[in-house]
């Protein structure tokens, strides 16, 4: 390759590599335009969560409990495979 040759490609990638730093920081509108009035009232919430949410007591069957937890531990048996007719000759029917 000439001298020349090589110059050009590296002024090219030069010129190039200056358009990435600018595709950062182009300005346009994102998804989340428009949410700020609803994001500022969720910042400034003392305690978003639902007060139910902090109810430990929560009542319950402990046999129920444990046979979902065994059920899951042991899984249920297949199925039987589907039966299978094997029609071998003349069906009488013409």
């Amino acid at each position: 390759m000439s001298r020349n040759r090589i110059l050009l490609i590296l002024l090219c990638a030069g010129l190039l590599t200056g358009c990435a730093d600018y595709l950062n920081r182009y300005d346009t509108m994102t998804l989340a335009a428009g949410d700020t009035q609803k994001y500022n009232s969720l910042l400034q919430t003392v305690d978003p969560l639902n007060p139910a949410s902090r109810n430990t007591t929560i009542k319950g069957d402990g046999v129920r409990a444990a046979a979902v937890a065994e059920s899951y531990r042991i899984p249920p048996p297949p199925p039987p495979p589907p039966a299978i007719t094997v029609n071998v000759g003349n069906t009488g029917v013409e």
